[in-house]
């Protein structure tokens, strides 16, 4: 490979397909009217508490007889009295201030215990995991309502002592949630490199860690005060606690004994405690969807409108698109278009124009650099994009039928019986929880309609004719438990269960060495020429490509530049980028030109020295 194509290949390319920047959380939630409603409501709420001495000359206990259930607007009063003289308004405001404070101690308190414990628990080794296990199920197994109302001669009735308490309750779900969420991460590469570096534990646990968790913590938090709330109103409600301390609960408990005679009085708190709780579970699940990215934007154009008949301008080698007549092939794709929406909300394209055509028994080789839309093309075959994606134009037609515009239970039946997909990880497409044969049997009897034992014995077959040397081991092992090219031949059994028209191969050897790569490979042409399949292969390599493929399509930046036979393409390729690619490949020439002068010299000599 020159130089020139070193320096003037990926940048190129990578800056063109580079993908469009996401908005931050910050912004979405301005931008989401549920968490723009809520957080005002809970705003204006939170200031009426706080300002109330401006609103009311009352004070919450103050009562007067003269003004005993008095009507709204009457004795200086704007929602009226209650039972006892006070004065309503002036109560609902000192009930928000309750409100508050109670979610402050318990959330505070349930956030540092757990967060604290989880962090310590899961990222430490198991003896100290054990011992945070044990305290916290034990503190799960109290009843939690109940010994607040058992622990009152403690509390002397405040409800400040008694959140904390609730706190303490709370505790044990987010030191579970911080606690899985750690042993999920702290694995992870970057982990180990910081801990190589030498960075201390907690310096770890507050920079790498932690970042991962505070999403979730916050989510949870909304829900916790929630819960605060609730509980402190319900313990007023039931009478637990000073009589002196106005709250919703016992404002509403007074309104239901007087609901007859003033319905009113029972109506003004209910709505607040609702307001307030209602705005906290809204403004926690618009919390939820932009710390995960958004709600997903669903495809706005599908399925794709026909093109009209007349003869349109197309490249050589393609098809006119939108004829009804179906082109030959066993798998005919034509002018595909695949668009994915920007931050602004228009649609860009990904995969433009694509056309391809595959015959039954033929492999065709989908070839590109990271980002082409290889894959994108292949999971818009399969049906599988993700819901945000948009295929704005074109057709995708199998042995004649047309795939887009199926509904999901149509396209899980072609994806079961004329459709297999062989993918590039093999280790992360098996379940770890799960054996291998558990696995193969479920897929089996969702496609083909059989026994469990019929569909056993089909498994141990196929595992057998994929070169697993033992079929039963492997049919009862779990995935961690077989080597890398094994797993390989599994996820191979399993897509040739139903014997499928089409299999897509989606880089099925860059995980594997090389002795097993070429081994996979040849599996993969004899179970081809076994059963007539058509093979889409979706591969950066052109060793792969010079190996298995009849055909190849070469893309670029979500379009196919060149199509034709292999040995064509190899021998004379007609498009710059692919003699790009093609002269991107090392080889034993290459590697030694581009090397010095005197690493060259010493490297002939050796050689010759050898011969």
């Amino acid at each position: 490979m020159t130089a020139e194509h070193r320096t003037t290949q990926p940048r190129s390319v990578e800056h063109r397909t580079a993908a469009p920047g996401r908005r931050s959380p910050l912004r979405r939630l301005l931008t989401d009217p549920q968490a723009v409603i809520s957080a005002g409501l809970l705003l204006t709420v939170v200031l009426l508490g706080q300002l109330s001495p401006l609103f009311t000359d009352h004070g919450p206990n103050q009562a007067s007889l003269d003004a005993v259930n008095a009507p709204v607007g009457t004795h200086g009063y704007p929602l009226g009295g209650d039972k006892s003289g006070r004065d309503i308004f002036a109560r609902l405001l000192a009930s928000i201030n309750t409100s508050v404070v109670s979610a402050l101690i318990g959330t505070s308190i349930a956030l540092a215990i757990g967060v604290t414990f989880g962090l310590i628990g899961g990222y430490y080794g198991r003896r100290v995991r054990g011992v945070t296990e044990w305290v916290f199920s034990l503190v799960m197994t109290f009843p939690g309502l109940l010994l607040l109302i058992v622990l009152l001669p403690v509390t002397g009735g405040d409800y400040r002592a008694t959140m904390l308490i609730f706190g303490v309750l709370l505790s044990p779900g987010i030191y579970r949630l911080v606690r899985n969420l750690v042993l999920g991460v702290k694995n992870e590469l970057y982990v180990d490199a910081a801990r190589v570096s030498g960075l201390s534990d907690r310096r770890i646990l507050w920079r790498h860690v932690f970042s991962v968790v505070r999403g979730p913590v916050v989510i949870a938090t909304a829900f916790l005060a929630g819960s605060s709330i609730s509980v402190q109103s319900g313990l007023a409600f039931l009478g637990v606690g000073s009589s002196t301390v106005p709250s919703f609960g016992a404002m509403i408990s007074e309104g239901f004994s007087n609901l007859y005679e003033e319905p009113l009085q029972f109506l003004w708190p209910s709505l607040g405690l609702g307001t307030i709780t209602a705005s906290l579970v809204l403004l926690g699940n618009s919390l939820r969807d932009a710390l995960d990215g958004g709600r997903p934007v669903p495809s706005r154009i599908a399925p794709p409108e026909r093109r009209p008949t007349a003869p349109t301008h197309t490249r050589p080698g393609s098809t006119p698109t939108g004829t009804s007549v179906a082109a030959p092939g066993l798998l005919t794709v034509e002018d595909l278009a695949i668009a994915y929406p920007t931050p602004t909300g228009e649609l860009k394209e990904v995969v433009s124009g694509v056309t391809l055509t595959l015959e039954a028994g033929q492999t065709l080789g989908l070839v590109g650099e990271s980002g082409s839309g290889k894959t994108q093309t292949a999971f818009a075959v399969l049906g599988v994009l993700p819901a945000e994606a948009a295929i704005t134009r074109g057709s995708i037609r199998l042995d004649g039928r047309e795939l887009l515009g199926l509904d999901e239970r149509a396209l899980r039946a072609v994806r079961g019986t004329s459709i297999a997909y062989v993918p590039q990880e093999p280790m992360s497409n098996l379940d770890p929880n799960f054996t291998v044969g558990a696995q193969l049997v479920e897929g089996l009897r969702a496609s083909s309609p059989m026994t469990r034992r019929e569909a056993r014995t089909r498994v141990l077959a196929l595992l057998d004719r994929v070169g697993i040397p033992d079929p039963r081991a492997t049919y009862s092992s779990y995935p961690h438990q077989i080597s890398g090219g094994m797993a390989q031949r599994v996820l191979i059994a399993g897509a040739i269960a139903s014997r499928p028209l089409l299999l897509i191969a989606d880089e099925p050897t860059t995980a594997l060495d090389v002795t097993v790569q070429a081994e996979i490979l040849d599996l993969l042409r004899d179970l081809q020429r076994e059963m007539n399949m058509a093979v889409l292969l979706v591969t950066h390599n052109f060793g792969v490509v010079a190996d298995s493929c009849d055909r190849v399509a070469v893309m670029r930046t979500g379009r196919i530049v060149e199509t034709g036979d292999a040995l064509d393409l190899f021998s004379a390729p007609r498009q710059e980028y692919t003699r790009m690619l093609l002269d991107s490949i090392l080889d034993e020439h290459t590697l030694r030109t581009d090397r010095p002068a005197a690493d060259t010299s010493k490297t002939d000599t050796f050689e010759t020295e050898a011969r």
